[in-house]
């Protein structure tokens, strides 16, 4: 499926790696960085410049802009992100991915001092076809910290928007109330239920791999 075949209105798995599992969000720094990335771009013509939504914390209400994208979840890996979008306007994940990828890129290579690309591939998509797959996607991609064994809660990883469905988080930018019904409690429940289980597969995965 190419970047235009997206239909607007439907849910996507977005996912990206860096070249050879280069490490490319190595600190808290880092991993905010491509958070405001995210929540700036999502707008199709943000009101200010970045410096300016970055230095002032600034955030808007949805009715108030038009958007490319409604982000329902995501989770910043060290060496991959996971987004799951849905496309609000045509071609609207793809303008908002190029932005997102380009920006991290350029930040990051100026502060590394280094040269070329950053990302394996502009990026991959998959899509969500109904309710209850995208409700495990959710939970696959709060796990995802747990799993590879970076923390032992979901709650525990600060660069994922985890904390925004199951607690009063401060910084919301993800909007899911009119695709999922959460209950908070319940959905903790569902995710920490899956902790062993999703860590299982993914060592068997590495064994099949090996």
């Amino acid at each position: 499926m190419d970047s235009q075949s997206m239909v607007t209105g439907e849910v996507y798995h977005i996912y990206n790696k860096s070249i050879a599992e280069y490490k490319i969000f190595n600190d808290d720094f880092e991993c905010s960085r491509m958070r405001e990335v995210v929540e700036y771009y999502r707008d199709e013509k943000p009101f200010v410049r970045f410096s300016r939504f970055k230095e002032r914390n600034m955030h808007i209400e949805q009715s108030k802009v038009k958007r490319f994208t409604q982000i329902i979840c995501y989770c910043i890996m060290p060496t991959h992100i996971h987004l799951v979008l849905k496309q609000l306007q045509d071609r609207g994940i793809s303008v908002f991915m190029s932005n997102v990828l380009n920006s991290y890129s350029r930040y990051f290579n100026i502060k590394h001092k280094r040269k070329g690309p950053l990302w394996e591939t502009s990026f991959k998509r998959v899509l969500v076809e109904n309710d209850a797959q995208l409700l495990h996607l959710t939970r696959y991609v709060h796990l995802n910290p747990v799993t590879a064994y970076l923390v032992n809660k979901p709650e525990d990883w600060k660069w994922s928007s985890y904390g925004e469905y199951v607690s009063d988080y401060g910084n919301v930018i993800c909007a899911f109330d009119d695709v999922l019904d959460i209950k908070p409690e319940e959905y903790k429940e569902f995710v920490e239920n899956r902790i062993s289980y999703q860590r299982e597969l993914a060592r068997i995965k590495d064994i099949a791999i090996e």
